[in-house]
């Protein structure tokens, strides 16, 4: 015998609505509630006709996101971030469509792909641009989505993004303290919305140490660990070289780290390193990295959340998130100095 809605709401003791709007995942229906539902119609063998229900409401059901096929890729960075979003999605009931394209317009292509074909509900988006044309495009179609980071010019979208001026100001502070003077600088790309907040912390970090900015001490990167180590090579080898190096991503940090240890010196002991994301690899490095820890994995949870209140019209508290950072001191920065 096929079971049906109501078949669950008459083991349950409950309506039809109920149940569905139970196995659907709305908020109105208390979470025990929900798991008694849930376990009937797991035993029961319940199977919902997909087809027919996103014919009716003319949802899919699914989540979008887009991930740029580049050394990005293999940045456990984004590893985290779609495990959160991917955990989440799933406890609402959603399945993830995930496509991985060149930066530029094959992105894009796939964006309008997704939107004018009807396939998702909405859209994550990630590692945001100072003017992004993502945010365009959904903007002008009237396409739900949320942004984990906010853009240079336009912010009237939902967001939730990390206080990375904050978390660099920290960084300055804490070397300072260690009786550092020449802190330097590995930036991340320009046209990412990040790079100028962060390079913003890092010279109001400055500022509050009494310290002068001198653009030598910056040198870019492309968020990759090739690219770190490029950049503190060149930071190595200036005839007055910083004792501390602050990167704006732990690949980048832990690509410095080589570079300190290519030249003959120690990590922490000759040259204090620090990195921003808290990714698993940097308290797996030798020595330990230390770091800005954003919780990404929560933040991927965090953003569906967002999403999905926006698509079910639930009232959100706030639709645009800033989360302060946390400083993780390791062995990386070494030792106060006299």
């Amino acid at each position: 015998m096929k079971v049906t809605l109501k078949t669950i709401a008459e083991e349950a003791g409950l309506s039809v609505t109920t149940v569905s709007r139970a196995l659907a995942g709305y908020d109105d229906v208390n979470e025990e509630t929900r798991q008694r539902i849930a376990a009937i119609a797991e035993r029961l063998g319940y199977q919902p006709n997909l087809t027919a229900r996103h014919l009716r409401s003319k949802f899919t059901d699914t989540i979008g996101m887009v991930i740029p096929r580049t050394a990005y890729f293999s940045d456990s960075f984004f590893l985290e971030l779609l495990a959160g979003v991917g955990r989440q999605a799933s406890d609402y009931g959603f399945d993830l469509l995930l496509s991985v394209q060149m930066p530029g317009e094959p992105e894009m292509a796939a964006y309008r792909r997704m939107v004018a074909g009807g396939r998702v509900d909405g859209m994550v988006l990630s590692r945001i641009m100072r003017h992004d044309p993502r945010i365009d495009y959904l903007q002008s179609v009237g396409h739900p989505f949320v942004a984990f980071g906010r853009s240079e010019e336009q912010d009237d979208y939902p967001y939730l993004d990390v206080d990375g001026a904050l978390g660099i100001r920290q960084l300055v502070a804490h070397f300072v303290a260690y009786g550092h003077r020449r802190i330097a600088m590995i930036r991340s790309p320009q046209d990412l919305a990040f790079t100028p907040i962060r390079v913003q912390g890092y010279r109001e970090g400055l500022e509050e140490s009494g310290l002068a900015y001198d653009e030598s001490l910056v040198v870019d990167g492309d968020l990759t660990q090739s690219s770190g180590q490029a950049a503190a090579e060149i930071l190595l080898a200036q005839p007055d070289p910083p004792t501390a190096i602050v990167a704006c991503n732990d690949l980048m940090a832990l690509g410095a780290m080589v570079a300190v240890e290519n030249k003959g010196l120690r990590v922490g002991a000759d040259v204090a390193v620090a990195g921003f994301d808290d990714i698993p690899s940097a308290a797996a490095a030798t020595p330990p990295l230390t770091t800005i820890r954003q919780p990404i994995y929560d933040i991927g949870c965090l953003l569906v959340t967002k999403l999905v209140h926006i698509l079910r019209g639930t009232p959100l508290e706030t639709d645009r998130t800033s989360i302060a950072p946390e400083l993780v001191v390791r062995a990386s920065s070494g030792s106060p100095r006299s």
